[in-house]
């Protein structure tokens, strides 16, 4: 990896875009602009894949130092983080189903979903 590059940064900076992405296609379809939902909702998700890939490799290559922390602060870190894993794992087959629902125009199906998908997806 070249010393240029901050992976931490390089994922903070593609986390901010998916968010922006995902709040315009909010406004888009509150607007009736289909269109433009479309294009915002799925190039959240492209930003969103390339998101998880700089995260994966960044966890991949940088070794772990864990929580250090004693006393009350650990359970509470630890409670933290495996909540956060476990929705991290679980929103991707989510986001795929509502944005392949949203996509085969499934409005019916689609719309219920993505009203619970997308304050997760953040």
């Amino acid at each position: 990896m070249p010393a240029n590059i901050h992976l931490p940064t390089v994922s903070s900076f593609l986390k901010l875009l998916c968010a922006v992405l995902q709040i315009s296609g909010f406004v888009q379809i509150r607007q009736h602009r289909v269109a433009n939902h479309r294009w915002c909702m799925t190039g959240a998700f492209i930003v969103y894949c390339l998101f998880l890939i700089s995260c994966l490799t960044y966890h991949a290559v940088v070794v772990s130092t864990g929580s250090r922390g004693h006393g009350w602060i650990r359970p509470v870190y630890c409670t933290i983080l495996i909540t956060h894993t476990v929705l991290a794992a679980a929103i991707v087959p989510m986001v795929v189903v509502t944005l392949l629902r949203g996509l085969r125009l499934a409005v019916e199906k689609h719309r219920p979903l993505a009203r619970l998908v997308l304050p997760l997806w953040r």
